[in-house]
């Protein structure tokens, strides 16, 4: 049996499952996945935007503000997000603690398993602040929801959440030179989402890339920071893709893992597979 191959790369990803831009950035991500399939070890930290509907409140989130952005980022970055009204604004606190039980309990894969899919249930217009949701997401990403629930009240869960917040909040001093890049806090500036500490675990050099970026930011650094590190080739095909992922996939993280046009990569998933529509696009799976 073949060796698996030797993680080179550790992404500490500082993020947020209700972050519409965090949620916007999964193409550029999935596609490092492809690229380097087995050489990055994903870490996702918890930011906690809002830990619940009164803290979105008094952040001067309602309801109309919030459906207004998401239409406009669905627009902008094709990605699906149902651009209705919600009743309210629901924080992440709840959902934060989860991924971060996940991780800490069971494995980095069921962290992020799970933060993907609170994320799709976020922006599918679900509350990801109910104990029934977040069991939901739970369940469709392999972990059993009563063990979730234990392993959230469990020794350390609570402090690795709090160390979350913490580092999100003491951006490096790289970060703070591009100011634009991070938001304000009560104890001064913290981290956007999704903000990246990219470390070449052979001499923990790191490289700090805060807020949202194009994939050509992640791919040069990576070039740059493991010039010798194979990596493979694009999919040449969308069943390609879908054969790869273990979750549905959206038009756009087909197209930018393939490098087409949105519109090219949808007519060839509606040749092969089946459509799970969310707001203007939606997930694929095969037939």
């Amino acid at each position: 049996m073949a060796e698996a191959p030797e993680i080179c790369v550790r992404i500490d990803e500082f993020t947020d499952p209700i972050c519409p831009w965090a949620y916007s950035t999964e193409p550029s991500r999935r596609r490092l996945r492809w690229l380097y399939e087995g050489r990055i070890e994903w870490v996702p930290r918890m930011v906690v935007l809002a830990t619940d509907r009164e803290a979105q409140a008094e952040r001067g989130f309602d309801p109309g503000k919030v459906a207004k952005q998401h239409r406009r980022i669905a627009r902008e970055h094709r990605m699906p997000i149902v651009g209705g009204e919600r009743q309210y604004v629901a924080g992440s606190g709840e959902a934060c603690e989860a991924v971060v039980a996940a991780r800490e309990q069971g494995s980095t894969r069921h962290a992020r398993m799970l933060l993907r899919r609170l994320r799709v249930a976020h922006f599918s217009g679900e509350m990801i602040d109910r104990a029934d949701v977040i069991a939901a997401a739970a369940e469709r990403a392999g972990i059993d929801a009563d063990e979730l629930s234990d392993w959230r009240e469990r020794e350390g869960t609570a402090e690795a959440l709090a160390a979350d917040v913490d580092a999100a909040r003491q951006p490096s001093q790289a970060a703070q030179v591009l100011n634009d890049k991070l938001a304000n806090w009560s104890g001064g500036r913290r981290y956007t989402c999704p903000s990246y500490e990219i470390t070449r675990l052979s001499d923990d050099v790191t490289i700090t890339v805060p807020g949202f970026q194009p994939f050509a930011v992640y791919d040069t650094i990576l070039a740059n920071l493991v010039p010798r590190l194979e990596r493979r080739s694009p999919p040449e095909t969308a069943r390609e893709v879908l054969e790869w992922s273990v979750v549905p996939v959206a038009t756009k993280e087909v197209a930018v893992m393939r490098g087409i046009d949105f519109e090219d990569a949808r007519e060839e998933l509606g040749r092969i597979a089946r459509q799970e529509f969310v707001g203007a696009d939606g997930f694929w799976t095969l037939d």
